[in-house]
């Protein structure tokens, strides 16, 4: 019982080194300021200041050395980051003693004294820094990556590795900072296979083919109150789509190697892998794959696909089991007549196309013409015109269609109003005027249209029923 009571002390002070850390860089920079200007005339007033502030700063230096000795103990860090930042905070507290000293005397050493002093705790704070928030939380300002996850696009998702592709960048994203090589809170790392199966302090946290049996996965469906929830509720949290394919991995038996196409694949969890094909997040996950015929196709001519495979393009099954196909440009530099007439002959399986920021002329637009079994169309900065959205007025199966970053007009778009099936535009940063929304609606009363940031949908009450008059009984 003494033990256990002795124990819960010790881990109590070490829990108080975040608080008490401050107070000696704090107490100490402000000696070290005192020192700096009574070395001028005007404030020599601060000299007798100087032995008072450095002699807090010790004492405090001294107590936080101690606290985070006994925290090293009780939590899970990388042991040689805690090591260097141990023994820089065992210095730092040796040689504010040694300045204070020194001040005491007025030692002509002094100086130098304080500079160390100073470096010391510059370096004893960053190490600290990188034990709390991660080794790179200096440069992550510099880098590109925000508070959201930024994915690449996948060309070919049905060949990509689910886990390397697909599930390490989100726990990249999302748990290394708690799980990683720099810490491992409760002992779990998620950074490697075998970490990750090995689990933390409480046990496994993932059960092969049974979600709910894991622990992971419980955790992060709580609530984002609960005190269990991961990551903590005052961290980026995953979002929907994380979730479902961190679920969907480990449904099917949380993999390391296995590639997308050897998964089983719901309803649900296709759009999500197509969003991520695409790297269109938005725009994908809210088209469900009602645009896939349900009538079957016959195989396309291999001789073909491989030609464009070859030269780039991305040619994958719209779904499992599908020989239905999506063409994908994003890999190749620019569109060439032949890559088009190569198209033209899958155009019976050819549902999805992607030609997005690649530009196109009135020649390419005239061949892409011909592909009117088309129900999926990325157009976005291609250099399209509101003569080039002529070339598009005989897709009739069409229901996305994105044409963002073109200099397409409401005159342009007015050419498509037969296309009665469209249910997703996007037309932002367009000439498209945010006064022709209302005309919009009239023209796609089934669309979602995307004009920047938010939607216009069709709703019910922006249609007028009219009934025949009651006859008078």
């Amino acid at each position: 019982m003494i033990i256990a009571s002795l124990l819960g002390i010790t881990e109590l002070i070490g829990r108080l080194h975040p608080s008490l850390v401050h107070l000696p860089i704090g107490i100490l920079l402000i000696a070290a300021l005192f020192y700096l200007l009574s070395r001028k005339e005007r404030y020599k007033t601060l000299t007798s200041a100087v032995p008072v502030a450095l002699f807090c700063g010790m004492i405090c230096a001294i107590a936080s050395a101690v606290s985070g000795f006994l925290l090293s103990k009780t939590d899970d860090y990388d042991t040689q980051l805690v090591t260097r930042h141990q023994w820089f905070g065992i210095a730092t507290a040796i040689i504010s003693v040694v300045v204070w000293y020194l001040s005491k005397k007025s030692h002509r050493q002094l100086k130098w004294g304080v500079m160390l002093m100073v470096l010391l705790i510059i370096i004893t704070g960053h190490l600290g820094g990188s034990l709390t928030h991660g080794s790179d939380y200096l440069t992550k300002a510099f880098s590109n990556q925000g508070s959201l996850i930024k994915r690449k696009a996948i060309p070919d998702i049905q060949n990509a590795a689910v886990y390397s592709d697909i599930i390490q960048p989100i726990l990249e994203a999302r748990c290394y900072r708690c799980h990683g090589p720099d810490k491992q809170k409760g002992k779990l790392r998620l950074d490697a296979p075998n970490y990750i199966l090995k689990g933390g302090e409480d046990g496994k946290i993932v059960v092969p083919g049974q979600p709910g049996e894991s622990d992971m996965i419980e955790r992060i469906l709580l609530p984002r109150e609960d005190d269990d929830h991961m990551p903590p509720k005052e961290k980026p949290q995953l979002t929907q789509q994380d979730i479902d394919l961190l679920h969907w991995w480990v449904s099917n038996g949380a993999d390391f190697t296995k590639k997308v196409n050897v998964f089983s694949q719901s309803e649900k969890i296709k759009p999500i892998l197509l969003a991520l094909q695409s790297g269109e997040l938005r725009g994908e996950l809210e088209l469900a794959l009602s645009d896939v015929p349900a009538k079957s196709v016959e195989k396309a001519d291999e001789k073909i696909v491989q030609q464009l495979k070859d030269r780039g393009v991305a040619i994958t099954p719209v779904a499992a089991n599908s020989n239905y196909l999506s063409a994908n440009f994003i890999a190749i530099d620019s569109v060439r007549i032949n890559d088009l007439k190569l198209l033209q002959s899958l155009k019976k399986q050819l549902l999805w196309l992607n030609l997005g920021n690649k530009r196109l002329s009135i020649d390419l637009l005239t061949e892409l013409g011909s592909l009117t079994a088309l129900t999926r169309l990325h157009l976005g900065r291609t250099g399209l015109t509101d003569e080039g959205l002529k070339f598009l007025k005989d897709f009739q199966q069409l229901k996305y269609l994105n044409v963002t970053g073109n200099t397409v007009t409401l005159k342009g778009v007015e050419q498509l109003k037969d296309i009665k099936d469209l249910t997703h535009l996007y037309i932002y940063q367009t000439g498209i005027l945010a006064s022709d929304t209302d005309v919009m609606k009239k023209l796609f009363p089934r669309a979602t249209i995307d004009v920047g940031g938010y939607t216009i949908p069709f709703l019910a009450s922006d249609t007028a029923e009219v009934k025949p008059p009651e006859k008078n009984k």
